[in-house]
Formats: structure tokens, sequence, C-alpha cells
């Protein structure tokens, strides 16, 4: 097992920071994830900064074989919204997601969400269908739950507590990077159709809701190229008042 500090020395923060990345293919269910190392994630999420250091998060750990089949008969789907909403996202070319900087490239979709009237039922990426594909190669899930009866104090919508969950996700990302471990957010766990499922299947009570999940794992190939983008500092930076430029 590596020792966290040596991680640390051995590769800059700014440098996984920028080859974090989401696994979005199949793992290799022969090789699970060691415990020191599924722990060092664990230790990264427990030191996140959490607002007034509520630690409003709880982490439901599924390594279970029979369980992860039993996540696997979820059917996942899709709402016309998210086709919809996910279509304005969109660039039809690499020259068009460049000029934007910002969004993500049509091709890494289904045909039938590559127009703004996409039919749910043609999708077929296995997040947001049956997710039997996903869980059979996958040897851990990790799934971040909160108590939607506690918030941060005077905070409207409870936003510094979902910003919180944001500071875990970060943590867990980056030190799974570090390890050599693939991590893929599975937003459709929080999905309400899902989130109501996997109640059963975990004995989640109603109070606690699913903030995010992800799968956690050795991938089995090498991942399917796809162009990433990032504004540039100086579209993004307001010096001293909005709307002022923030300089190169």
């Amino acid at each position: 097992m590596t020792d966290f500090g040596e991680l640390i020395e051995a590769t800059e923060i700014s440098e996984m920071i920028r080859i974090r990345h989401s696994a979005r293919v199949p793992f290799d269910p022969d090789h699970p994830l060691a415990d020191g190392d599924l722990r060092m994630i664990l230790e990264a999420a427990r030191w996140a900064p959490t607002a007034h250091n509520m630690q409003n998060f709880e982490i439901i750990v599924v390594d279970d074989k029979a369980t992860l089949a039993a996540i696997g008969r979820v059917r996942g789907g899709t709402s016309e919204e998210f086709i919809r909403e996910n279509f304005a996202q969109l660039s039809f070319s690499e020259e068009e997601l460049i000029q934007k900087g910002t969004g993500l490239i049509a091709t890494m979709f289904p045909p039938s969400w590559q127009h703004p009237e996409g039919e749910p039922e043609e999708a077929t990426d296995v997040e947001h269908g049956f997710l039997d594909a996903t869980m059979r190669s996958c040897p851990v899930v990790a799934i971040v739950v909160y108590d939607t009866r506690r918030r941060a104090p005077a905070s409207e919508g409870d936003l510094l507590g979902i910003m919180s969950l944001g500071c875990v996700m970060q943590n867990m990302w980056l030190t799974a990077e570090a390890l050599g471990i693939g991590m893929q957010i599975m937003s459709v766990f929080s999905a309400k159709p899902v989130e109501e499922e996997l109640r059963k299947i975990l004995s989640i009570p109603e109070h606690i809701n699913i903030a995010f999940a992800c799968r956690l794992g050795y991938p089995s190939g090498e991942p399917g190229r796809y162009l990433r983008v990032r504004r540039e500092i100086q579209n993004f930076t307001h010096r001293n008042a909005f709307g002022a430029s923030g300089g190169d």
C-alpha cells in the first residue's frame, strides 16, 4: 500500500487536479480494491472541509456481489427534461467545443440524445438504462448520503451543506486518481425513482437522501478518447468588480 505522504511528494496536487477524469470504462472484476487503498479514499472524505464542521455525510460502501447485482437490476431511466437540458450543453464538433470552452461533445451520448426532442426510451447509455452492465464489472460502489433534517446555519437551501458534499467528492476523487483507481460519479443514483429502489436494497431511512454515488475500480482497458476543455483564466476572472477584466 502506498503511503499518502509519499504519494503527495511524488505527484504535485496541481497535476492530480489536471489529470483527474471520469472512468467511463468497465472495471476489472478480478482486481478488487485493497482495503488500505479504500481506507485512504474514505480518510480523504473524512478530512473534507464541511460548513460549520458539520461532517454532513455518511458513506455506504457496497462490495458484496449479491448487493451489487441487486443494484444492477434497478432501472435508471432518463427524463425528457434531462435530454433537453443536456442538449443545450452539447457541441457537435471539436472546433465548436474548443470555442465554447464548456460543455461536452455530442458523440459521448446516444444518437437519440443529440437533438432536443430525443426519445428517453431509445437511450442505451448504461448509466441511464438498467445498471447491470455497470455493476457487473464494478468491485466497489461508494454511496454518499446526507441527513435532510440538518443544514448549515443560516444557509438558504442548505447551499453550504451541498458545497460541503462537493468537497467530499473532490477529496475522494483526487485520492482515487493518485492511487491509480478509476472513479465515476453515478448521478443517476440520486434520481428519485432510483433512490427509492436503493432505499429498499440498502435499508436507507426516509430522512436520508443520496447526494452522489461513485463506482471505484481498476479500468480493464484504455479509456475512450474525448476532448476535455476549460475556459481560460481571463474568461472567468473579474478583478475588483464583476465585468472588470481579470487580466492574463
